[in-house]
C-alpha cells in the first residue's frame, strides 16, 4: 500500500517464479465450496488479530491491526510460493486495550469478550474442518489473553493451535534493522516504519516532526525493581503523549525490511511441519 491505495492479493498474484496464479489467500474471497476444498487439502488458517487504540499524536489508530492484517498476507504469500495451502480470515479489529484508554481514541474489550470472540472464530473454523490454525496477534495487550485462549481452546478442540505475536518471532532480526531500539515497541521507530511504508498518507509529519527523540518521560515497573515483577499500568503514566520509543526515527526503507523479515519468519514457523505434528498429549 505504498501508493497509499488499497493493497490487493488476488488469486490473479503470480507466485516468484511467474510461471502460474498463486492460490487465493484471503478466507473471504472464496466460496464455501472452494472453502471446503481448502479444508480438505489441510489448509493453514491465520487468523490476524489487532487492536483499535491510540498511537500518540503522529499515526493513526488502526496500526495494531493493519500491521497484524499486512504481516499475515505477506507471510500467507511467502508459504503459498512455496506450496503450501494458506488462508488468512478478516483481522479482528479490536482487542484488551484498556490501558490505551486514558489518552482517548480506544476501543477495547474484556477478557470474556474478547475470549468468546476467539472461541467463536475457532469453533467456527474446527467445525469447517480446518485443523490448523494460527492466532497472529499485532498487539501487545493481546499476548497474556491469548495465552490464555490457546491454551483452554487447545484442549477444547483438540487441535495444534498456534499463537504468537508476529515481532516475537523475529527479535534479532528487527533488532539489526533498528537504530534507536532493540524491539519493536508503540508509536515508535518500528511501528512508524513499518506505517510509512503501507499507509504513508495517513501519518501526521508536522506531529512527527515535534517528536524530536524518545518519547517515554517515567521508568517502567521493571527499570525500578527488576524484570519479573507484573503491576498493571496506563500507558500514560509512562509516557504523556502516548509513545513509547523514537517514532521521529522511522523510514519507510525500514518498514519494508521489518515488514519482509517478519512475514518471512511467519513463513518459517508455520512451514514447519512439526509445528503441527508434535504431541500436545500422549491422551489424543
Amino acid at each position: 500500500m505504498g501508493s497509499g491505495g488499497p493493497r490487493r492479493y488476488s488469486a490473479a498474484r503470480r507466485n516468484s517464479h511467474g510461471d502460474r496464479p498463486m492460490q487465493p489467500l484471503e478466507f473471504s474471497s472464496l466460496t464455501a465450496p472452494a472453502l471446503n476444498k481448502m479444508a480438505e487439502r489441510n489448509a493453514i488458517v491465520v487468523v490476524p488479530i489487532g487492536s483499535t487504540e491510540q498511537h500518540g499524536p503522529h499515526l493513526p489508530v488502526m496500526v495494531d491491526y493493519r500491521l497484524a492484517t499486512e504481516v499475515a498476507m505477506r507471510g500467507a504469500r511467502k508459504l503459498a510460493e512455496r506450496g503450501h495451502p494458506i488462508l488468512v480470515t478478516p483481522t479482528i479489529w479490536t482487542g484488551f486495550a484498556e490501558h490505551h484508554m486514558e489518552l482517548g481514541g480506544t476501543i477495547t474489550i474484556d477478557y470474556s469478550v474478547f475470549f468468546g470472540l476467539v472461541r467463536g472464530i475457532v469453533r467456527s473454523l474446527v467445525r469447517d474442518g480446518f485443523r490448523r490454525i494460527c492466532l497472529l496477534n499485532g498487539h501487545g495487550g493481546n499476548i497474556a489473553p491469548l495465552v490464555v485462549a490457546a491454551s483452554e481452546l487447545t484442549v477444547e478442540f483438540k487441535i495444534p493451535l498456534v499463537a504468537f505475536a508476529y515481532w516475537d518471532i523475529a527479535v534479532p532480526q528487527t533488532k539489526a534493522i533498528l537504530e534507536f531500539q532493540e524491539k519493536l515497541l508503540h508509536a515508535c521507530e518500528a511501528e512508524t516504519s513499518m506505517m510509512m511504508a503501507v499507509v504513508p498518507h495517513l501519518i501526521d509529519r508536522e506531529q512527527l516532526a515535534a517528536a524530536r527523540g524518545p518519547d517515554q518521560d517515567r521508568p517502567e515497573i521493571e527499570n525500578l525493581v527488576g524484570p519479573g515483577v507484573f503491576r498493571w499500568q496506563a500507558l500514560n503514566a509512562r509516557s504523556r503523549r502516548g509513545v513509547i520509543g523514537n517514532g521521529a526515527a522511522g523510514t519507510p526503507e525500514k518498514g519494508e525490511r521489518l515488514l519482509d523479515a517478519m512475514s518471512e519468519r511467519m513463513a518459517e514457523v508455520l512451514g514447519t511441519p512439526e509445528l503441527w505434528t508434535a504431541k500436545a498429549s500422549e491422551r489424543w
